[in-house]
């Protein structure tokens, strides 16, 4: 047996904002950020559990606050009983009454235990020697079933629809891990599409894009509507026809403003409007969506939990949904939030924008492929060229596809010497 002895937490910044990595139409000057969290235990296995909560600067130090509020359910436990019951484990952590009216389910609570579960995750994954979506895609449906908090799913997903999504796609696993393996998980690149690049900029890594094998790019819009047009103008030139350009508004507009922008810049071909409104205003998304129509509208990376989830797939608010690694609470809240997509037969194209979003949001899309849906087909998950070399297992993606890591973890282990340098001390 052995025990939680510590839970460390470092607030990381790196200062993105200096070359307006990251801008876009609500966030200026992002510094891409890391409340970052440390697990470690008595055993003399030298594995620790790690995990973050991505920010983009100030605020963090909240964020690394209430992960820290959450050390009294950690130290001192039973390592071998919380890795056997993750579910359990999950449950006890969001059912803490006092923490919980902080949310309830949802905000800088809700995300801290996010944190915290995914470190665990890492740690389960590491005493296993596997990496994180294999550990998962090798769990029977009844152990995946296990790990999730059906209440206020069961009038979309009930226990018995997951176990039939997942016994339904598990004849397949073995060669669809065998193919991932073999081929990658498709891939699209925002790099380009900062709202606060120049003309030339976002040409130029157009063309890179392109050149590294990327079939679909992504530009920030909702700064000035005449500026957007000239944008994916240039960039529709510089691609050609035959690549999909994705929009992201950031939460820009009301519903009036976002149909009627989007009407603009429909001759484009656009491939999806992200975030077109306030990321918690459901009917608001589904007006958008029928205004819209046929361009598809993606969201919720800033959507707070399962339950937003489920009512965004009810109302058919969406036809792209954008799972984020640590805006939930965590893998268990996402495998159910990959199931309820499943049910309605959306797909997941996952958030991946930020420092070390990339490194773990895909295992949770391999996950999805392999035991849950069984297909890429329309799925992608989104890349960004910054701070990966900050990571112990970074992000390996080329010719236009991520390609499945091997190393045991979740991959949000970042580098001591990155944690050291990067440390933000007021």
């Amino acid at each position: 047996m052995s025990t939680i002895v510590t839970v460390d937490t470092v607030d990381i910044r790196f200062p993105t904002s200096e070359q307006l990595d990251g801008s876009d139409a609500m966030n200026a000057d992002p510094d891409y950020s890391a409340a970052y969290v440390e697990i470690t235990t008595d055993a003399d296995d030298g594995h620790s559990g790690h995990g973050f909560v991505f920010t983009i600067g100030r605020g963090n130090d909240i964020q690394t606050a209430a992960i820290r509020a959450l050390s009294p359910h950690l130290v001192g436990r039973d390592v071998e009983a919380i890795l056997d019951d993750m579910g359990s484990f999950w449950r006890g952590l969001v059912g803490d009454s006092q923490l919980r009216w902080l949310g309830p389910e949802k905000g800088v609570m809700h995300m801290a235990i996010g944190a915290v579960v995914n470190a665990m995750w890492d740690l389960k994954a590491k005493r296993a020697s596997l990496p994180l979506w294999r550990l998962l895609a090798r769990m029977s449906p009844e152990e995946i079933v296990d790990l999730i908090d059906f209440r206020y799913l069961t009038d979309a997903l009930t226990r018995d629809d997951a176990l039939q999504i997942l016994r339904a796609a598990e004849p397949g696993r073995a060669t669809r891990e065998a193919e991932l393996l073999e081929h990658g998980y498709p891939a699209y690149t925002t790099t380009p599409g900062w709202l606060g690049y120049s003309d030339e900029k976002l040409a130029r890594l157009c063309r890179e894009a392109v050149a590294d094998g990327f079939r679909m790019i992504k530009l920030k819009v909702g700064g000035d509507v005449d500026d957007d047009i000239r944008r994916m103008r240039l960039a529709r030139e510089t691609v050609g026809p035959d690549i999909r350009i994705g929009t992201d508004a950031n939460q820009r507009w009301g519903v009036d403003e976002a149909i009627e922008w989007m009407g603009r810049l429909s001759e484009f071909d656009i491939a999806w409007i992200e975030e077109p409104t306030n990321p918690d205003d459901i009917l608001a998304h589904a007006a958008i969506a029928k205004g819209v129509a046929p361009i598809p509208v993606a969201t919720g990376e800033h959507c707070g939990g399962r339950v937003m989830f489920k009512q965004l797939l009810q109302a058919n608010a969406l036809s792209v949904l954008q799972i984020d690694a640590t805006r939930v609470a965590g893998v268990n809240e996402n495998i159910a939030i990959l199931l309820l997509a499943a049910k309605f037969g959306v797909p997941v194209c996952p958030h991946a924008g930020g420092v070390g979003l990339c490194e773990a949001v895909q295992h949770l899309s391999m996950f999805d492929f392999i035991a849950v849906t069984g297909t890429t087909e329309g799925r992608v998950i989104e890349y960004v060229d910054h701070l990966h070399e900050h990571f112990v297992t970074p992000t390996d993606v080329s010719g236009g596809v991520y390609h499945a890591p091997t190393a045991p973890g979740n991959g949000m282990e970042m580098l001591a010497a990155s944690r050291e340098e990067y440390t933000f001390r007021g």
